[in-house]
């Protein structure tokens, strides 16, 4: 049974989970219109990080004229930019099904 306090305590967890919003410095996601958590802003950077690794030593096999390792590094950079793509996509919808169990007015 929705109560009164109930409905207070959704609205003041709401208020400071809004309160609280950072932007991301994100490379290859762009979240110029929703807002982003502190543990998102760090989890994606960190997966940027690591695909920029993957990425960057992809470039120094092939230098050494390392073809397959070029390769298998570039796909898998290339599932970890789907596994980050997903992760956002998941983070997003438990969001906006946060939101809405939150009602519009008291």
């Amino acid at each position: 049974m929705i109560t009164r306090s109930n409905l207070a305590e959704q609205l003041r967890e709401y208020q400071i989970r809004s309160k609280n919003d950072w932007a991301s410095v994100s490379i290859f996601t762009s979240t110029s219109n929703l807002t982003s958590s502190r543990v998102d802003v760090v989890l994606f950077v960190i997966w940027e990080l690591v695909i920029l690794a993957f990425l960057v030593l992809s470039a120094v096999s092939l230098y050494f004229r390392h073809m397959q390792l070029a390769f298998i590094l570039v796909c898998i950079t290339m599932l970890l930019l789907l596994c980050m793509k997903i992760t956002k996509q998941i983070r997003l919808a438990r969001k906006k099904k946060r939101r809405m169990l939150l009602p519009l007015s008291l």
